[in-house]
């Protein structure tokens, strides 16, 4: 072991050879990382004499790092399986154009019909669960980003850039996946598109630095046994020995906490968030408890008493649009079928329970009642169904419209809805007709249904 002693007062301890001590010499150009740590910037040393918690360290930063290990990647999958549940090949996911980062062909299956709501119910709601455990690891970090000088060599200068588009990365989605549930748009900047490549961005900085960091992460968690670490107090708990990465104080204050004390602070408020937003995906009063997902905790009673992400009034769509003249138009291989409402309701009729769940993470199961799509189709003679495109009442919006897949058509569950829980839709829920599809996402099951064209299929 080399021998090591203490700078003046204020400084890191240091070897014999003059470098501090857990951390790495300076690199090429060595003189110029000397200069940088000669010149510090005002206020920097006193700074970090403030750092002074003796729970921070290698081994609690990598605990929280472990669980955001697995957590993230599943945040990150299942929003590429919701971008995938808008079927990019019709050119209707968010966004349109993703250059090489496009995702191999899908069809986006029909069962479990609860898919969709599994898949975006986990995006939203273990995104949320997981903010205070992001916030903890950054805390376990933050006197690495005052550190000076800011690098030691050009690797330590890569390593660095990369922890900037980490930490830049996820706060990024944090922010603006926050606000896309909250409906409050306050950037200047299409969300979808830009939490997409957000994510891509923050994805390639975790898989960088899990790289740089993985030894380091497995030799620190097997430094202090998870076992004797929960079983030790606040009077027993002793800061970590110093580590290359300097995140162990150098003059570590008394501990006013425990580490089981801060796993357990982190871990409650994780499932605190989860309680106040696992709310929004039950139906009856539990949905009052999701305090954190605005759309619908009090929605109404009754049979229609459950929520819409788009009223009529917003939509444009009123009475005179919706009212006796209303009539649906059915088209394939250049014919045309007019139908009304009193012609709907004269075919068979299919009752199913199927969920309906909304990018916002919001979901509700209802019993829907209306005319199966694949019978539609027969009405007007479609043939071989290679897709269908529903057009609505609605004048203007992203959703206005929809591109079915034909297992999405074919599927014996999927409707034009004419009623739902017993009585006819409501203006807001879609009347005079609305689509419904089993795991499809609630914005492309189209409201105020006026056209249907099915496409035949192409090729072999």
């Amino acid at each position: 072991m080399s021998a090591h002693s203490t700078g003046p007062a204020g400084d890191s301890p240091v070897r014999s050879g003059g470098a501090p001590l857990g951390r790495p010499a300076y690199g090429s150009p060595r003189r110029w990382w000397a200069f940088l740590a000669e010149h510090p910037p005002p206020g920097v040393a006193t700074l970090n004499r403030r750092w002074r918690s003796p729970l921070r360290g290698p081994w609690l930063t990598s605990v929280y790092g472990v669980v955001l290990l697995v957590g993230l990647p599943l945040v990150f999958v299942t929003g590429l399986l919701d971008y995938l549940a808008y079927a990019p090949q019709f050119g209707q996911a968010f966004p349109h154009d993703v250059g090489w980062l496009r995702l191999p062909p899908f069809d986006w299956p029909t069962r479990p019909s609860w898919l969709f709501r599994l898949t975006q119910g986990l995006h939203v709601g273990l995104g949320i669960t997981l903010i205070p455990v992001v916030l903890a690891k950054l805390w376990s970090v933050l006197p690495k980003l005052f550190d000076w000088p800011p690098a030691r060599s050009v690797a330590q200068v890569l390593e660095r850039l990369s922890l900037l588009l980490l930490v830049g990365g996820i706060l990024f989605e944090i922010a603006t996946g926050l606000l896309d549930i909250q409906y409050a748009y306050l950037f200047g900047f299409d969300f979808y598109t830009a939490h997409y490549f957000g994510a891509w961005v923050f994805v390639a900085a975790l898989v960088t630095h899990v790289a740089l960091k993985w030894r380091r992460m497995r030799s620190a968690l097997r430094s202090r046994p998870l076992r004797r670490e929960l079983a030790t107090g606040r009077a027993a708990t002793r800061p970590e020995r110093p580590d290359p990465d300097g995140l162990v104080a150098v003059r570590p204050g008394p501990a006013t906490m425990s580490r089981r004390g801060a796993l357990a602070l982190v871990g409650g408020l994780s499932v605190l968030l989860a309680a106040l937003t696992v709310g929004q995906h039950l139906n009856g009063p539990w949905r009052r408890t999701a305090l954190l997902l605005p759309r619908g905790r009090q929605p109404g009673t009754g049979p229609t008493g459950f929520p819409v992400n788009r009223t009529a009034v917003a939509a444009g769509v009123d009475a005179a649009d919706t009212g006796p003249g209303w009539r649906l138009s059915l088209r394939a291989n250049g014919r045309t079928v007019t139908v009304d409402r009193a012609g709907l309701l004269a075919m068979a009729q299919h009752t199913v329970t199927l969920p309906i769940a909304c990018v916002e993470g919001w979901s509700t199961v209802q019993t829907w009642t209306g005319v199966r799509l694949r019978d539609l189709a027969a009405l007007v003679r479609a043939g071989r169904i290679g897709a269908a495109h529903v057009r609505s009442l609605e004048r203007t919006g992203l959703f206005r419209q929809a591109t079915l897949q034909a297992n999405q058509v074919l599927d014996a569950d999927s409707l034009l809805a004419l009623r739902v829980n017993g009585v006819d839709l409501t203006l807001d829920h879609g009347y005079p007709a609305r689509v419904i599809v089993p795991a499809l996402p609630g914005v492309h099951c189209t409201k105020w249904v006026a056209e249907i064209e099915f496409q035949g299929r192409t090729g072999g």
